[in-house]
C-alpha cells in the first residue's frame, strides 16, 4: 500500500475502528467494533489500488451515515439485536464487492435498505423455524435502552405506543414494511425500489396506513 493509503486508513480508522480491513472474507461478532473483512488478494490491490482507496472511503462513509437507520429497519422487522449488526456487517460487505465489481452507484442508500430489507426477511423466516422469534417491542426496546423519558413519561408513552403498535401489527406485512421505510426516511419511489411494487401502491399504502394510525392516536 502507498503512504497516502496507509495514512488515511490509520485515521479513518481512530474513527470507525477499522470498518474495512483486507484478509481473509468474515465478519466480525464483535459488534462494538464495526470490523468487515474482505476478500481482496496482495495483487488485485496492487492492480486497482486507487480504486480500493475510493471505495473503502465511500463505504466507510456510508457505513457511518445508515448504520443507525438501517439497523432501526432489521430491529423493526422483528430481529434481536445481534442479528441486525450482523445483516448490517453483511449488507456492507456486499456494498463493498457491488463497488469492487464496477456496478452501478446509483442510489446507494436504496439499494442498502433493498440488501438489509432482504437479508432480515431470510433471517426471521430461519429464525422462526428454529424457534428463536424476538417481539417487535423487544427488539425495537433494545435499540432506546438508553433513552427513556422519566417515569411519568414513560407511562404515557408505553400506552401509546401498545395502542399504536396494535394498529401497525393489524397492518398487512407489506405496509408495515412500507411505513418504516417512510420512517426512516426513505422517498417513495426509494421504498417502491426497495419492496419491488409500483410508485401508486407505495403511495396508497402509506395513506391508508397513516390515516388508521392517526385515528387510533385521536388525530
Amino acid at each position: 500500500m502507498s503512504g497516502s493509503f496507509r495514512r488515511k486508513k490509520a485515521e479513518r480508522s481512530a474513527r470507525s475502528r477499522n470498518l474495512l480491513t483486507w484478509g481473509p472474507a468474515s465478519v466480525t461478532s464483535d459488534f462494538s467494533k464495526p470490523v468487515i473483512e474482505l476478500t481482496l488478494s496482495p495483487a488485485e490491490c496492487r492492480e486497482n489500488r486507487v480504486a480500493c482507496s475510493e471505495h473503502e472511503e465511500q463505504v466507510i462513509a456510508l457505513f457511518d451515515q445508515l448504520r443507525a437507520p438501517l439497523l432501526r429497519y432489521a430491529l423493526s422487522i422483528g430481529l434481536a439485536r445481534a442479528d441486525g449488526e450482523e445483516i448490517i456487517q453483511e449488507a456492507f460487505l456486499s456494498l463493498f464487492q457491488h463497488l469492487q465489481q464496477g456496478r452501478s452507484r446509483h442510489n446507494l442508500r436504496g439499494w442498502l435498505f433493498r440488501v438489509v430489507h432482504n437479508l432480515s426477511l431470510k433471517r426471521l423466516s430461519r429464525n422462526k423455524r428454529c424457534g428463536d422469534v424476538v417481539g417487535l417491542d423487544r427488539s425495537l426496546a433494545e435499540f432506546h435502552l438508553d433513552s427513556r423519558p422519566n417515569p411519568e413519561e414513560q407511562a404515557s408513552f408505553s400506552q401509546r405506543q401498545t395502542k399504536l403498535l396494535a394498529v401497525l401489527r393489524a397492518l398487512p406485512a407489506q405496509d408495515q414494511h412500507c411505513l418504516r421505510l417512510r420512517a426512516e426516511g426513505l422517498r417513495y419511489r426509494e421504498i417502491a425500489e426497495v419492496l419491488g411494487r409500483s410508485l401508486g401502491s407505495i403511495s396508497a399504502s402509506l395513506a391508508r396506513s397513516l390515516a388508521r394510525l392517526g385515528r387510533a392516536d385521536g388525530r
